[in-house]
């Protein structure tokens, strides 16, 4: 899951993965609750409409919800209460879904969909991610300036093996997309090797960011 927002530290209320099971976020008026509990449905065996038909009918104040879910086998859905804020709306398709509020126009979902199934080709799912919210920022995105953004990814483990969060960005900065697409390029050579550090240290390579000329071999001083 990749998210922005105009808010401080979205990533933080709003994705959830779980390794084998899927990805769903909770956003607009956020409830940190939902998005677990849509996995739980998921991990139960409903599929994703039915998951978020039953979260969102059993929701504290659902109608300032919205929830999007992707579940392992690449099905999706997505839903906005209907006091979600601002123009907003959604989009699925197979392996994928796009959801967002107080957008500059419907089209942001049509370019963050068409730029995560016409990156198809790239080797990493996060580099993929990126490129959907790059696509949708340059279709005018929020209505209001981006200040925070996320990318969560899980595979084979139990923990996400991807977590960069940008929780706040000045506006005279680059903007959280482009500081989480520089996060992506430091932690993309090193991913593997922290999978491999956890689950059998003897073989794992010493610890170093690439080009820093003094690795260390752990992880605090």
């Amino acid at each position: 899951m990749a998210i922005s927002s105009s808010s401080p530290a979205v990533a933080s209320r709003c994705a959830n993965v779980r390794a084998g099971i899927g990805v769903a976020s909770s956003q607009n008026v956020t409830d940190p609750r939902l998005g677990p509990r849509l996995l739980d449905e998921l991990e139960g065996g409903a599929s994703p409409d039915a998951a978020i038909q039953t979260i969102a009918a059993a929701a504290p104040h659902g109608a300032h919800r919205q929830l999007a879910l992707v579940d392992a086998q690449g099905r999706s859905a997505a839903w906005s209460g209907a006091r979600a804020l601002g123009r907003h709306g959604s989009r699925t398709g197979r392996d994928w879904a796009a959801a967002g509020n107080m957008l500059a126009s419907e089209s942001v979902l049509e370019a963050l969909g068409a730029a995560f199934v016409e990156s198809a080709g790239e080797s990493e799912l996060e580099a993929r991610l990126i490129a959907a919210l790059t696509a949708g920022l340059e279709a005018g995105g929020e209505e209001g300036p981006l200040r925070s953004a996320g990318l969560l990814v899980a595979d084979a483990v139990d923990w996400p093996v991807t977590d960069l969060r940008v929780d706040w960005a000045d506006a005279d900065g680059a903007g959280p997309i482009a500081e989480l697409a520089r996060l992506w390029d430091v932690w993309a050579p090193q991913r593997d090797d922290y999978v491999t550090r956890a689950l059998d240290p003897a073989s794992a390579p010493a610890y170093g960011v690439p080009g820093d000329p003094a690795p260390t071999s752990r992880d605090v001083p």
